[in-house]
């Protein structure tokens, strides 16, 4: 009996082509669930099979628990129980009790075959898709094999991959049996068995496409840096070449169109616009925006934002139909883009040039005429007027070098002042934050600094909000919230 064991474990390794662990373990899942049947109580039984011999032991086990927290005793075993019959014993670990094995000809089982067999193909499937993620295949073709809520099983050599509804080109109408291309997304384990999800939406699709269909690309002479999509409607990727002979828009169109047709008609008419890559944002936003006309591009890198300046004409293709032109030039470049008439970008600098007026005319004590040559010469707060190089103040024409002196000097102690102020304001409000249990006082102060200086507003936080405020770890985080809260409970 022990060698028929033995024989059908390399009958099956050999058959299915997966390793032999794989199929002991099967086996011993089966015997250890025909086991479990002797018993009318719950309980756990295990099953070992030696890999040479074939010969099989039954254990009936108890996992140790200590004794405040034991719960099922058909399950577990108290710790003190349990140091009786092995006193170096730790909680977690197991008491097992020898049984008699069940007879390997009467397993009987239907049930057992397909304990082996659903193991066997879920290691079969694992198999095939550890040697499809080695071949780190990007773009797969296969056939529609069934239609399910929506979603569409595709079939692509031995594998079957999920075309989930959601990343379908919205109004395209795929039918059991139709040819398909798709992006692999990801890879879905939780569901039982591990499940290849597929994409036809992702940005990542269309420059595989692309690489289809232009081999300079995949020669290294062309890249695509950046693309975006509103599927199944209009995308944008911006082109750059590594090769000076080489015009990157041309070759990505190709003779009368033939190459962007193609990933046109692939996905389902989306209307691709190609432009030209910068490393310069302004003129990368400028292509990204084509076909509409820019007049001039104000760049804030603290706030990673651009205020686009067109023409009233060309107010409305800058920013495309449902804001569709600008929502892409933005995801293409990576930039937030604040599209504008020149009436409207001139009464945002009108504004912003009386509101820093003011400021310097508040804090440096000075007079109109003097607060308007400091915001014309390009300052914009009092940290510039007060630790801007000398020399460069210097070149002022209307400022001679005293009148400069006195500016900074009155900068520098117009942010003395304020940032006493300010410290007095976070000595106070720490004060009730400390009386936090868990709450220390860097945590407080770099709180307070950001405008959380009570419980009462730290209470009102979002755990993934204090982590971003302070950078602690969510599990603190929770715990200081928590604690926070706790009045709200009493």
């Amino acid at each position: 009996m022990n060698r028929e064991v033995l024989l059908l474990v390399d009958a099956l390794a050999r058959e299915k082509n997966v390793d032999k662990e794989i199929v002991f373990g099967a086996l011993e899942s089966a015997l250890a669930s025909a086991t479990k049947k002797r018993f009318s109580e719950e309980s756990d039984t295990r099953v070992r099979i030696d890999r040479n011999t074939g010969e099989y032991q039954s254990y009936r086990c108890w996992e140790v628990m200590d004794d405040e927290t034991f719960e099922t005793p058909d399950l577990h075993i108290k710790l003190s129980e349990a140091q009786k019959r092995n006193p170096e014993i730790q909680i977690g670990e197991f008491i097992e009790e020898p049984l008699e094995s069940i007879d390997f000809g009467r397993i009987g089982a239907q049930a057992a075959k397909q304990v082996i067999f659903q193991r066997i193909r879920d290691a079969e499937r694992e198999q095939i898709l550890h040697d499809f993620m080695e071949r780190n295949e990007h773009l797969v073709s296969g056939t529609v094999k069934r239609l399910e809520r929506g979603n569409a099983i595709v079939e692509f050599g031995k594998i079957e991959a999920l075309l989930p509804r959601d990343q379908m080109i919205p109004k395209e109408n795929i039918r059991s049996g139709d040819r398909v291309r798709a992006y692999f997304l990801r890879v879905d384990r939780s569901v039982r068995g591990a499940q290849i999800i597929l994409s036809r939406i992702t940005p990542e699709f269309l420059v595989k496409l692309f690489e289809l269909e232009v081999p300079e690309m995949e020669e290294g002479l062309l890249e695509i840096v950046s693309a975006a999509r509103d599927p199944g409607v209009r995308a944008k990727i911006a082109v750059r070449s590594h090769d000076k002979r080489i015009d990157p828009i041309g070759t990505c169109v190709g003779m009368r169109g033939s190459r962007v047709q193609a990933v046109t008609n692939e996905l389902a008419g989306e209307r691709v616009d190609i432009v030209m890559w910068s490393d310069d944002p302004a003129t990368a936003v400028i292509n990204a925006l084509a076909p509409a006309d820019v007049t001039s591009i104000v760049v804030d890198e603290d706030k990673h934002c651009m205020d686009v300046v067109v023409e009233d004409e060309n107010l409305a293709q800058a920013i495309g139909r449902n804001g569709q032109n600008v929502r892409l030039a933005s995801e293409l470049t990576g930039w937030e883009l604040n599209i504008m008439t020149v009436e409207e970008s001139g009464q945002k600098n009108e504004k912003e040039f009386s509101k820093v007026r003011d400021l310097f005319m508040s804090k440096l004590d000075v007079d109109e005429e003097v607060a308007d040559i400091l915001v014309q010469e390009g300052f914009n707060t009092l940290e510039e007027v007060a630790y801007v190089p000398l020399e460069e103040m210097l070149e002022i024409e209307s400022l001679d070098e005293a009148t400069v002196n006195e500016l900074r000097s009155r900068a520098r102690n117009a942010l003395l002042i304020a940032a006493i102020v300010s410290e007095e304001q976070v000595g106070h409000n720490i004060e009730d934050l400390l009386k936090l249990e868990g709450m220390d006082e860097e945590t407080a102060r770099a709180l307070a600094s950001k405008g959380v200086g009570t419980q009462d507003q730290l209470a009102d936080l979002a755990e993934d909000e204090l982590v971003e405020l302070t950078g602690m770890t969510a599990e603190r985080a929770n715990q200081l919230i928590m604690t926070a809260r706790a009045p709200w409970f009493v």
